[in-house]
């Protein structure tokens, strides 16, 4: 009787969130189908039942989404969150901030952190994840990387977590030698690290390196999520990644600007796909394992998803050159694509095509552009063009 006033009190709650999502980010039911999907999934759910999980870089784009799905799937999980905006965090988990089962913690992780609470899992989601972090904040990016890292690891072997997922990116492979069409796990591309914005990709390299550190000295249990770009409703709107600039173009009906000829070849992935893909490295993966994330339906070149957003929305595409702090940002990989065998063996695949997914992103957003333009322009004009450090993937 007991759990079933908590499972109605959790759907409660999960409800008010959304209701919050509508008002947010628009009209949000797909955003409440995104979560029920991945709850549906068959995956060892029993086993994280009556677990606490520790996530930083919670209020991020991934990080939020998997709150609000741990929450819907089951009243017996726990989450602390490690975030920099209270605001934010408050804002995106209000309804759960006074149940007993939440706990925020405001604070940047690159300073050490402290948790008087048991933890059974950690999911590390800090990083500066976009190209006006990379050049606004080159040094909190890198030490989001290792620094922030270590801060994580500590806690994982201090609390003896069953396991730490570390969410890593496309980005640690470099430059495509030419040699290979597609990133398997082990590939080792070139990267150029006497440049400003090495620090991101560099900084993933050595913290997956802290992982398997961490792994023999400490015994800590790692598994590690090679992520593409992401995308997707709840992503923020001062995120500068192209596919976003792109997306929040498309659903305040403006022309999509391309900076470039774009030639550029990326693999993508949902944020729901992404979310699933990493519960499901959490709970099947193998300890000291990387896994690609990608799907090849949602492989595109820049040009051809500016032309479908274009389309979608009802606009044009105009092509722009690119400023001096822009350029310092852009990654200067042309081809980055990811072979997710090795994840699909898990029995992961992805539900939303590139083009599915970005049509439902903008759908989502549209009603906020047009409805709520002047909290559009709040969130921007607050974040300006100042990056927030370990914002959260």
């Amino acid at each position: 009787m007991q759990d079933r006033r908590q499972i109605a009190r959790l759907h409660d709650m999960t409800k008010h969130v959304l209701h919050f999502r509508k008002e947010r980010l628009a009209d949000m039911i797909n955003y409440e189908d995104d979560i029920q999907y991945v709850c549906n999934l068959p995956l060892a759910w029993e086993t994280i039942e009556h677990k606490t999980f520790l996530i930083s870089g919670a209020s991020g784009m991934i990080g939020s989404f998997l709150i609000h799905t741990l929450f819907r799937k089951s009243a017996s999980i726990r989450v602390i969150a490690i975030g920099r905006n209270r605001e934010r965090a408050r804002e995106r988990f209000g309804a759960y901030w006074d149940s007993g089962r939440f706990s925020f913690y405001a604070q940047d992780i690159n300073e050490s952190v402290h948790i008087n609470e048991e933890v059974d899992y950690v999911i590390h989601a800090a990083s500066n994840t976009h190209p006006a972090a990379y050049s606004g904040d080159p040094i909190g990016t890198i030490l989001t990387g290792i620094t922030g890292t270590k801060h994580m690891l500590d806690i994982a072997a201090e609390k003896k977590a069953e396991r730490f997922v570390f969410m890593s990116s496309v980005e640690i492979y470099g430059e495509n030698r030419g040699d290979t069409t597609y990133f398997s796990e082990d590939y080792c591309g070139y990267i150029d690290c006497n440049t400003l914005r090495a620090g991101y990709p560099e900084g993933k390299r050595a913290g997956e390196a802290l992982c398997q550190a961490y792994r023999k000295q400490r015994n800590v249990d790692v598994v590690t999520g090679r992520l593409p770009r992401v995308y997707g409703p709840s992503m923020l709107w001062s995120d500068t990644k192209a596919i976003s600039q792109f997306i929040k173009k498309g659903a305040q009906r403006e022309d999509i600007v391309l900076k470039s000829r774009g030639d550029q070849l990326y693999s993508y992935c949902y944020v729901a796909d992404a979310a699933a893909a990493l519960l499901t490295i959490l709970l099947k993966g193998t300890d000291g394992e990387a896994y690609n994330i990608a799907d090849r339906g949602s492989d595109i070149t820049l040009r051809e998803l500016a032309q479908f957003i274009a389309g979608h929305a009802g606009v044009t595409v105009r092509f722009e050159l690119p400023d001096a702090a822009e350029r310092a940002g852009y990654s200067t990989a042309t081809t980055a694509l990811l072979n997710s065998e090795k994840i699909r063996a898990l029995g992961w695949s992805a539900h939303w095509d590139i083009r599915r997914g970005v049509a439902r992103t903008i759908d989502c957003l549209a009603g906020e552009a047009q409805s709520g333009g002047a909290r559009v322009k709040a969130v921007e004009s607050k974040t300006g063009s100042e990056p927030e450090k370990a914002a959260g993937i």
